[in-house]
């Protein structure tokens, strides 16, 4: 299971960056119980933040989340993303939450079984829609974005007549009248 960013710890101590030193032979090799351990521990680590955060459909006016694996920037031009692209879903209002929070799920659940390639996903609040996206790192491996865009109208219970759209971040960056401008924006890191 991927884990967030190092700020989110399993206690609350403060102690978060102190060295617990160079792990020995013995504790490098987990067994499959210990993973699920792990992996049971960072997913209540992400709910704990999680359930604090205002969902996507309690928002208003115009607004973006972004979640992306640890040093990864939710830019075009980031050396993860700048080869790849993302699949993009608009949503009638009153369906981002459900759908923001289905995806999270999986990508922290690992369902899309594409190995590292999934970079993050945004959910982009807009007036009279909203809008889901998943970037992924090789736009050019077109077996790999078509399991992404079938997990994803899976893990979204999509119907099947939904649109989805497929964009390289070469044709976003083409397509933008602002070549990308850096604003602030809220961003959560996972791994």
């Amino acid at each position: 299971c991927p884990c967030f960013y190092s700020s989110l710890k399993d206690d609350d101590s403060g102690d978060h960056d102190q060295d617990q030193g160079t792990p020995k032979d013995s504790e490098t090799e987990r067994t499959e119980d210990e993973d699920q351990s792990l992996s049971k521990k960072k997913v209540e680590q992400f709910w704990r933040f999680y359930s604090h955060m205002i969902r996507p459909g309690d928002l208003t006016g115009h607004s973006d989340f972004h979640i992306f694996k640890e040093g990864i920037k939710p830019m075009w031009e980031d050396d993860a993303n700048k080869m790849g692209g993302k699949w993009i879903i608009r949503l009638r209002k009153g369906l981002a939450s459900r759908c923001w929070e289905n995806l999270i799920l999986a990508m922290l659940g690992e369902q899309f079984m594409v190995g590292e390639e999934i970079c993050g996903a945004v959910v982009s609040v807009r007036f009279q829609e909203d809008i889901i996206s998943i970037w992924n790192k090789t736009a050019s491996d077109q077996s790999t974005t078509a399991r992404i865009r079938d997990t994803l109208r899976r893990v979204l219970n999509l119907p099947p007549n939904t649109i989805m759209e497929y964009k390289t971040h070469t044709d976003s960056i083409n397509d933008s009248p602002f070549k990308q401008t850096l604003i602030s924006r809220p961003v959560v890191y996972f791994e």
